[in-house]
């Protein structure tokens, strides 16, 4: 007498879910077109844009930002493309084009709208991430355009729309006394490819001075020389207070990037204690104190020391 109940309860649970679903048409039906997807008001829309620029168009829509502006927009403020950047250019259109008219947004080196205004346009939709710090920061008081490291249309570089092939080729446009720096004996693996300027660097702005990700030299060194950072029985006072103190990260002409060749380095500092404050020559009356003119023949652990009998960094 129970299965009856349960063929008449089942069935009644289908008809519902059969009247509840979409019927074939309305589920094929294409999304309502009308004010959502028009454009503003001034807007003229990037195909008008194309009809004047087609060479910049083609370059545009091979770029990141171009196949997404162009072929899938997020929202509205993608949908517009060209005038998302450069803004409405209705009137622009209008008047048969030209420089200045419609008062739009160039990027170009000589146009006059404030550097200011202009990096104002990326900070629109660029405002996370790595570039939360940049207002106030050492490029952003500098009046450096965003359109100075980046190439928006047109791709140069693999990666991150550089005006340049590669980051140090694109910070060396300004920084060229630290570009020179990566070509001395001792340097830093930038121009193997191993890192780059923004492995230490942040150009969009930090809490440092120097743009370091880190907030201080020593953390942004110890991100990859771990040995060094201790905590260690006998520190060398020099090494607690910067790494800078005795090393130039950019590349210099002597190992292990130092500032100065030893001994001159280490006397410096050690310049009354233990030893004669000249410096060690090549003749053989000097050879019997340190061989080679090195101070770390002896002091191995120049760094700091755990060996109970490590004061002098020699275990």
């Amino acid at each position: 007498m129970r299965r009856p109940a349960v063929i008449v309860a089942l069935g009644t649970f289908a008809s519902l879910v059969f009247l509840a679903s979409p019927s074939p048409v309305s589920a094929q039906a294409p999304p309502a077109t009308g004010a959502s997807t028009a454009l503003p008001a001034g807007y003229a829309g990037a195909e008008t844009c194309k009809g004047c620029h087609e060479e910049a168009f083609d370059k545009f829509s091979h770029t990141k930002m171009g196949r997404l502006f162009l072929k899938a927009p997020r929202n509205m403020n993608e949908r517009l493309a060209c005038e998302t950047c450069h803004g409405p250019g209705k009137a622009h259109a209008e008047a048969g084009g030209g420089k200045g008219v419609g008062n739009m947004i160039t990027f170009a080196k000589n146009d006059k709208t404030p550097v200011d205004k202009r990096n104002q346009v990326c900070l629109t939709c660029h405002t996370k991430g790595p570039h939360l710090f940049w207002k106030g920061s050492a490029h952003d008081s500098r009046d450096v355009a965003c359109t100075s490291c980046h190439r928006v249309m047109e791709a140069v570089s693999p990666k991150y729309q550089l005006a340049k092939r590669t980051v140090i080729e694109t910070c060396g446009t300004c920084h060229v006394q630290k570009r020179a720096q990566q070509m001395r004996f001792s340097h830093m693996p930038l121009r193997e490819g191993k890192m780059t300027c923004t492995s230490c660097h942040n150009p969009h702005g930090t809490v440092t001075q120097t743009l370091l990700k880190e907030p201080s030299p020593n953390a942004t060194c110890f991100a990859c020389h771990t040995d060094k950072r201790g905590p260690f029985l006998w520190p060398h006072a020099p090494v607690n207070e910067s790494c800078q103190n005795c090393h130039d990260p950019h590349g210099t002409n002597h190992e292990a990037m130092l500032k100065v060749p030893k001994p001159r380095l280490c006397q410096q500092c050690h310049i009354e204690t233990q030893h004669p404050t000249r410096p060690y020559g090549r003749d053989l009356g000097s050879l019997k104190f340190v061989m080679g003119k090195q101070c770390a023949n002896c002091h191995v652990n120049i760094h700091g020391s755990n060996h109970p009998s490590g004061n002098a960094y020699t275990r």
